[in-house]
């Protein structure tokens, strides 16, 4: 039978479920059991895709095309398995679910009601991933904090649950806070007596506390926030700030969380947990041979969150090149031709970041004509893939009103425009062309070289794309479409031939790179970073 861990937070958002969860998850696949993660987030959007990135960070994109949770990409960075569409459940997908089924009659005239009818769709949302028969262990992280009044219907479903599982079959995890108080001198532990009390209000005990601190729990911490919380003494594990995410599976193994878990679930612990990988990896982070400096231009860079997989995948990338990545946030907003040269001074490669709308889309296209002219390094991802089209362009082609449809509708010269089928569409959420497609790389280019094959999958997310009419032009002028989708023709990747490094792609690459297989383009920019830098 599939157990399942639930893991709710208490006493302020942003502790660190996600992290907690991958890290949980990690231990337990490094000792050979089959484990997924999924994420149920309180608010009623039907996925995070019509969300601001400013309001929610980054939208994670599944191979299957589902727009979810950016803890999704926590997820497969630490297992380095795919996540889909089951393992982001919202409230608004859950009420449409529950509404749709009375529309069809399918409650027989009764009132739908939060109880049972909300519940029970929560509850078949949680035991889908344990169904499949894929999974030993699905652990289910809760958005939100307990107390929130969007929680209540998913604590509810949490405590039923438990019941109808058994004993051993389940257990809660509860992620809190100890703060410290300077003036005093000391950890306070009320804050988590109280949400766990509220816990308890709701009627789900918690199994094991996990308690993010700034500071050493001591024994006699520990033991007060036992008694208090009516848990195991070994079962208070302390979560301290780490300096890096990668950090937390190898900190959680030395407090033992997998296997206090394993055993509260009546599962064998296979032995110690195979992590010779992974601290390799974090080997390799701590201790580079070199740095870099590059350049992240895009719209959103006050909120780190918003680039999270770009961020995370120069970890990866620099990991694997011995080298220290030290990232550059950049305002396009903030570029002009006046100060472009001063904005990307010292940078040994700039990377131009995906986004939407015409703001800050004239300073990402200036960046994109210094790095061409100067030979520097560069790397675009979906829009920033466009804004390398407009460039060209104008500055090449001498197509001096080229752009994007998107921003400028009436351009004589739409270099990039709507894709066909997307034209038709008036839905905002949902509609944009998601997920996993095929590309076919040309022999003998720059992407061939770096994926090593000719047939690749990448996640897109776009409704806009390069404009073939336009085609022979810019590849007579040395703007190559290097990879292109076999179904419909659409350009993939472009490069420049006369150029150390310039390539860009529709898709996200960011959305594929994990701890154990870091991205081929984002280790290849990287290194082309490192050679520049050394040619400086």
């Amino acid at each position: 039978m599939t157990k399942y861990i639930f893991v709710t937070g208490g006493v302020t958002s942003s502790l660190g479920k996600g992290i907690i969860s991958a890290s949980l998850a990690k231990l337990l696949q490094a000792r050979g059991y089959r484990v997924t993660i999924q994420k149920f987030d309180p608010y009623i959007n039907i996925d995070p895709g019509t969300l601001n990135p400013y309001e929610h960070g980054e939208c994670y994109v599944t191979e299957d095309g589902a727009e979810t949770d950016l803890d999704l990409g926590h997820y497969e960075r630490f297992l380095n398995v795919p996540t889909s569409q089951a393992n982001n459940i919202t409230t608004g997908r859950i009420y449409q679910n529950v509404i749709n089924k009375e529309r069809e009659g399918a409650y027989l005239g009764k009132t739908v009601q939060v109880v049972p009818h909300i519940t029970d769709e929560i509850k078949r949302n949680m035991k889908i991933l344990g169904e499949s028969g894929k999974y030993d262990i699905v652990i289910t992280e809760l958005g939100g904090t307990v107390g929130d009044i969007e929680s209540l219907p998913y604590v509810e479903a949490v405590r039923q649950l438990r019941w109808e599982l058994g004993t051993n079959n389940s257990l809660v995890i509860h992620l809190t806070l100890v703060p410290y108080l300077a003036a005093a001198g000391e950890l306070k532990t009320k804050p988590t007596q109280h949400s766990v009390k509220l816990l308890l209000e709701y009627g789900v005990q918690p199994d094991i506390l996990v308690c993010r601190t700034e500071h050493h729990l001591s024994a006699d911490i520990r033991r007060k926030v036992a008694l208090f919380c009516n848990v195991d003494n070994n079962a208070v594990i302390e979560s301290i700030d780490a300096s890096t995410i990668y950090d937390v599976p190898l900190l959680m193994r030395k407090e033992n969380l997998d296997g206090i878990a394993l055993k509260k679930l009546k599962l064998s612990a296979k032995g110690e947990p195979d992590l010779e990988s992974w601290k390799d990896f974090l080997g390799r982070l701590k201790n580079p041979t070199a740095e870099v400096k590059i350049g992240l231009v895009g719209k959103y860079v006050e909120l780190p969150d918003a680039y999270k997989s770009i961020n995370e995948s120069f970890i990866h990338a620099g990991a694997r090149n011995e080298c220290k990545v030290r990232v550059k946030c950049i305002h396009s907003e903030s570029i002009t031709s006046e100060n472009v040269a001063d904005k990307l001074k010292g940078l040994d490669g700039v990377l131009v970041a995906p986004g939407f709308g015409s703001r800050g889309i004239e300073g990402k296209i200036e960046a994109i004509k210094y790095i061409r002219e100067h030979q520097i390094p560069f790397f675009g991802i979906c829009l920033g893939m466009q804004c390398a089209v407009i460039e060209f362009g104008r500055n090449v082609l001498g197509l001096k009103d080229a752009h994007s449809t998107e921003m400028n509708p009436d351009t004589k010269n739409p270099v990039i425009s709507m894709m066909e089928e997307q034209k038709k569409i008036k839905n905002k959420g949902g509609t944009m062309r998601l997920g996993a497609y095929t590309c076919e790389l040309k022999k003998g280019t720059k992407a061939a070289s770096i994926y090593g094959k000719t047939k690749i999958t990448e996640r897109h997310r776009h409704r806009y794309e390069f404009n073939n009419t336009f085609l022979s032009k810019y590849e007579k002028a040395g703007m190559i479409a290097s990879g292109i989708n076999p179904e419909n023709n659409l350009v993939e990747i472009v490069e420049l031939k006369d150029h150390p490094f310039f390539v860009a792609g529709q898709f996200h690459p960011e959305l594929k790179s994990t701890v154990a297989n870091p991205h081929p383009l984002f280790v290849n920019f990287v290194a082309a970073a490192l050679a520049h830098s050394h040619k400086k």
